[in-house]
């Protein structure tokens, strides 16, 4: 019996030399019940060539072709597009365990959870690390979450998309989506409205994501001091949103303050956007 679909979502931009080995990492699940959508964000190497390839060669790959917009805007796109129950979401210089999707999936059936969140290798050049911070196998509730998300939770872990499974039916009842109008921490903003909305989260100890360090990831040059205290700012007023919502901000209020003062780790430094900046789009009002 067929198991449910997962759409598997993968932004991609000028990561030619990487591209192949993440699209093989997802053609080779043990999950094979996927739909891969492919969002060429305006590459200008051969990415989307290999995209085209990869579409050809599997039914289950799908490509969009988008003129340059963003990550965000390329994720958005993917959401758009998917049919699957649920979404799991890899960048085009990262790979997949082979049992990266089977793991989450299992874990989302068994438990009932609506946000399956897993372990991941950093992998930096010969160097390979286990990262994760909830140890073991777990199903918390959403305050639960909140509270051990408390201790980092500006870490990968928490704040990155690729080491989670999501419920497609709850992005498209709250319409939610990644702000385009920011050039990172999107990832998190993301999370924190999704958290809003789950009743369960399932932790598990597999590792569902190899994330590759790759040279020249630091573009120190985005992380100007204006724009990291406006960004601390934005996600900060979102961060503590949610822990008054779960009333836990008067009891928390110390831990959350602390975030203001925590980096994006990934064991130890900061992963910064592969896309080019975008013009920052103001909200009216």
């Amino acid at each position: 019996m067929k198991g449910p679909l997962v759409s598997i979502i993968v932004p991609v931009y000028n990561v030619e030399e990487y591209l192949p080995a993440c699209l093989e990492s997802i053609r080779n699940q043990t999950w094979s019940e996927l739909e891969v959508w492919l969002v060429n964000d305006g590459s200008q190497d051969g990415s989307l060539a290999l995209c085209q390839a990869a579409a050809a060669a599997d039914s289950r790959f799908h490509v969009i072709d988008q003129s340059n917009a963003g990550v965000s805007a390329a994720r958005n796109a993917g959401m758009d597009a998917a049919t699957g129950q649920y979404l799991q979401f890899v960048d085009g210089d990262d790979r997949l365990p082979s049992n990266a999707a089977e793991a989450l999936v299992r874990a989302a059936r068994t438990t009932g959870a609506d946000l399956v969140i897993g372990r991941f290798y950093r992998i930096s050049g010969s160097h390979q690390a286990l990262q994760g911070h909830i140890r073991g196998r777990r199903v918390l509730t959403r305050r639960e979450f909140a509270e051990e998300m408390v201790k980092a939770p500006a870490n990968f872990y928490y704040g990155v998309l690729w080491n989670k499974l999501y419920r497609r039916s709850i992005v498209r009842e709250h319409r939610l989506r990644c702000p385009e109008d920011v050039n990172w921490c999107e990832d998190f903003l993301f999370n924190l409205e999704y958290i809003k909305y789950v009743r369960l989260v399932a932790a598990i100890p597999e590792p569902v994501c190899c994330y590759i360090k790759r040279p020249g990831s630091l573009v120190s040059t985005q992380a100007t001091p204006g724009r990291s205290i406006e960004m601390k700012k934005r996600t900060f007023a979102c961060y503590k949103r949610l822990y008054q919502a779960l009333d836990l901000y008067e009891q928390q209020k110390g831990q959350v303050y602390r975030y203001l003062i925590a980096t994006a780790a990934d064991g130890g430094s900061i992963r910064l956007p592969q896309w080019p900046q975008r013009p920052v789009r103001r909200r009216s009002g």
